[in-house]
This record gives structure tokens, C-alpha cells and sequence, in this order.
């Protein structure tokens, strides 16, 4: 009879995939709000952007979004259904979607609400842009060039 491994598998150069855990070198989200306001009231980014930012150019794939979104699962499932492994990072109810989304989103033209997803580094979109995406067969190729898919 075989015994369970009481630990998550860890090797010297990897461990293994949580949610909401990246495996990069940005291991944990800076503790402070996500936008600040300098003393002319303009808002800039903070270190929290930055980290998702960062996260998205270590990843391949990354869905930033809440884990009780249902559309998160939607993005995540059809991902993993093309052959990809997204990267997850889940924010908390304290972070204010609008804010997040508008920052994260400041080279699009609309606002930006969860899920966010990022191919490649470059934000992709919601879900309604994935699924757009996924429909007029630009994905898959998508998902290839940033090495996401093998074959």
C-alpha cells in the first residue's frame, strides 16, 4: 500500500502552484492599497500595480481576479482547456475593483473589471475580450507565441 506525501511537492527550483501564491520571485502582494494619492491629488501607481505587473511578465498567463467571481472560473477552465496553466492571483475584498481595473487598464480605452487577464505581458482583457479572442481563433496562436502552449 502506498503512502500520501504529507508536504506540497518543493524541489530547489520550484514549488508547487497555489492559488493566489505566485512561484516567482515576487512571493507575497506589498501590504499597502493598491492607488495613492500625492499631495496634488493626482492618483499613482502604487507597489501592488506594480507587483501584478510584475507578475504578468513572469507568467506566461495570468488571471488576476476574486475567488468567489464565477467568471474567473469561466477564464480559468476554458484556459485550461486549450492546454494552458494560467497563473492565478486572487485580490481581496478590501481592494476596489474600479481602481484596480482602471490602473491596470490605462493603455485601454474602456475600464477594466475582473477577471483581468494578461498573455504575454500585455493585458488581453475580461472575459468578453478572451472569449472574442477565443472565437475568431487567435488564441490559441496567442497563447503559443508567449509559451503558454508546447504544441
Amino acid at each position: 500500500m502506498q503512502q500520501a506525501n504529507p508536504t506540497p511537492y518543493t524541489s530547489s527550483s520550484s514549488t508547487w502552484p497555489f492559488l493566489g501564491r505566485p512561484s516567482s520571485s515576487l512571493s507575497s502582494p506589498p501590504s499597502t492599497s493598491l492607488s495613492t494619492t500625492t499631495s496634488g491629488g493626482s492618483s499613482s501607481s502604487s507597489d501592488g500595480i506594480e507587483w501584478i505587473r510584475g507578475l504578468a511578465a513572469d507568467n506566461p498567463v495570468l488571471v488576476v481576479g476574486r475567488s468567489d467571481c464565477c467568471m474567473c472560473h469561466v477564464v480559468r477552465s476554458l484556459l485550461l482547456g486549450l492546454g494552458a496553466n494560467p497563473a492565478v492571483c486572487e485580490v481581496g475584498d478590501e481592494i476596489d475593483d474600479e481602481t484596480l481595473g482602471r490602473e491596470l487598464a490605462a493603455d485601454v480605452e474602456k475600464k477594466m473589471l475582473f477577471p483581468a487577464v494578461f498573455i504575454g505581458g500585455k493585458l488581453v482583457g475580461g472575459l468578453d475580450r478572451l472569449m472574442a479572442v477565443h472565437i475568431a481563433g487567435e488564441l490559441v496562436p496567442t497563447l503559443k507565441k508567449a509559451g503558454a502552449l508546447w504544441l
